[in-house]
């Protein structure tokens, strides 16, 4: 009778459960908004599938045919072998650089994501000689620098596949002389090494200038054999410096450099051996593979790509933001916290391919109890040591009289500092808006989230374009004596300018944002992110400094 009792009583509450905690969908599929907006969404992917395509032929034909007749594999072929196979490769910032430096350097000239190697999380950082000879412009420094950068924070081992001619000289001044220029590569590169996080090398051809550091503070090096060159000055410098004529070969080749120099320690016949030997020394790390998931979880009940739908051009229209957290997280399932408090920020528990995360979304303009809600929740996150999610799509804080009375500038600051001070995982992605004060409490790049990426539909920048206008017109119009014809005149510039610098691939080309995905890959894509920042590394505690009560 008891066993009976109790029976019963778990069954009740799986019952109370599925029905209390799954998000019940009010999204109407044959309404015109809805199919207004799929077709809006729809045209935005096909245009990034495009630019994306784009990208992925590098330097194009002639530089692509120029590089293999030389007997070498393509950046991202390389990549391909470097791999587990049929696992996934988390690409980073694909269109960076786009429309940039005359719409040349697809990609920043380099490729850089995270894949598994016997089952480990690897950064892999990786030079496309086909894009003006690999060489450094100020994207590809950024790019390289951020790819260090996210592995440092999640401990990921680096894989640097090396081709490329240095720094691009006409760009000198923005490559060389600042904190976070070329010397911030080998700077990390020493520092990574110093807390345990491998460097490993492949010298897959040209390794020149400040560029030869990248092997030379390897942990490991692999030069291929007639391909790979090191040295600080290449041929023409040196008959420059010092009359002496030399090949690039007898400079610093592969025999040199593991025969004599000692600056590389493998000896690579081809770039096919070159990865084995890579994928070898990965096996030696000794690192405890861990499995980041659960085998069993559920899939969102919801079809992920009715996310087309939910977001239209209009970025003013109120979206629940629930709609899209239903057809992201395991069994559409959200365990949501102080739902009848502060509505415009929604919050919560879910599962991400069976792992525990917060979540923080946006449903409209933040208010004090909004901020105040969102404070409590991320602290809440931090003690549990649960990652967060961040789903943006912000106008800002409430702004006039009745908000400033409320507090709303110490309130603000409150989930400003939480989101600031966390050590927990974050990870944010912007779904629609993000604009002034609320990028920052909604963990903008500024707070240092592991990932961050876009819809194609997102913007960003400090306020949206007629506002912006709108305020210098009235600066301008001190005496308030201009014809609207002459207001509106004054207005288009301003309003032309921030519609052209808030658009995700503004962004993504400065690299912004980690890059620009399509929203029936959210799921996956934060999956990915998510398993990358718990493989290695162990969530810290959580110390705050004061919040302005």
């Amino acid at each position: 009778m008891l066993t009976r009792t109790r029976s019963s009583i778990v069954f009740l509450k799986r019952q109370l459960s599925s029905s209390i905690n799954v998000i019940n969908s009010k999204l109407d599929l044959n309404s015109q908004q809805y199919q207004e907006n799929v077709s809006y969404m729809s045209e935005l992917v096909e245009n990034l599938r495009e630019k994306t395509n784009d990208a992925l032929r590098g330097g194009g034909s002639k530089a692509i045919k120029r590089h293999t007749s030389a007997g070498k594999l393509l950046v991202r072929e390389r990549i391909n072998l470097l791999l587990d196979p049929s696992t996934a490769f988390l690409e980073l910032s694909t269109l960076a650089a786009n429309e940039m430096y005359d719409g040349s350097i697809k990609s920043a000239g380099i490729v850089t994501g995270i894949g598994k190697i016997h089952g480990n999380n690897c950064m892999i950082i990786a030079n496309d000689a086909t894009v003006k000879g690999g060489t450094y412009f100020p994207m590809t420094v950024k790019k390289h620098v951020r790819a260090q950068e996210i592995a440092a924070a999640n401990k990921l081992p680096c894989i640097y596949l090396v081709d490329s001619g240095g720094a691009f000289l006409p760009h000198q001044s923005e490559v060389f002389p600042d904190r976070d220029h070329f010397g911030r590569i080998f700077f990390n590169q020493a520092n990574m090494s110093a807390q345990g996080i491998a460097q490993i090398a492949v010298v897959m051809g040209s390794c020149t200038a400040g560029g030869a550091y990248v092997p030379s503070m390897a942990d490991e090096s692999i030069i291929v054999k007639q391909q790979g060159t090191i040295f600080l000055a290449g041929p023409p410098l040196v008959k420059a410096s010092t009359g002496e004529q030399v090949t690039a070969e007898e400079l610093g080749g592969a025999d040199l450099h593991c025969s004599t120099s000692g600056v590389t320690d493998h000896y690579a016949l081809n770039d096919k051996h070159a990865l084995l030997i890579a994928r070898d020394i990965v096996a030696n790390l000794n690192l405890p593979v861990k499995n980041t998931f659960s085998q069993a979880f559920e899939e969102p009940l919801l079809d992920s790509r009715e996310l087309y739908g939910i977001l239209g051009q209009d970025l003013q229209k109120p979206v629940d933001v629930r709609e899209v957290i239903a057809r992201v997280f395991d069994g559409s399932k959200f365990d949501e916290f102080k739902k009848k408090y502060g509505e415009t920020l929604v919050c919560g528990f879910a599962k991400l391919y069976g792992k525990t995360v917060g979540i923080v979304g946006n449903n409209g303009v933040l208010f004090s109890e909004s901020a105040m809600k969102g404070a409590h929740f991320v602290q809440l996150c931090s003690q549990r040591k649960v990652p967060l999610i961040f789903l943006q799509n912000i106008t800002g804080f409430m702004v006039g009289k009745q908000a400033e009375t409320s507090g709303i500038a110490k309130n603000g600051a409150k989930l400003v500092t939480a989101v600031a001070c966390t050590k927990v995982p974050k990870i944010t992605l912007i779904i629609g808006g993000s604009f002034g004060a609320g990028n920052y409490g909604m963990c903008g790049r500024a707070y240092s989230p592991r990932f961050l990426y876009m819809w194609p539909n997102a913007k960003i920048s400090v306020m949206g374009g007629p506002q912006a206008a709108g305020v210098l017109a009235q600066v301008a119009n001190k005496n308030n004596d201009w014809s609207q014809e002459k207001i509106d005149a004054f207005k288009k510039p301003t309003i032309d300018q921030f519609e052209r610098e808030s658009s995700a691939y503004f962004s993504s080309a400065r690299i912004w944002d980690d890059g620009i995905i399509d929203p029936k890959d959210t799921r996956k894509i934060l999956g990915l992110s998510l398993a990358a920042t718990l493989s290695n590394s162990d969530i810290e505690d959580t110390t705050y400094g004061i919040f302005r009560m």
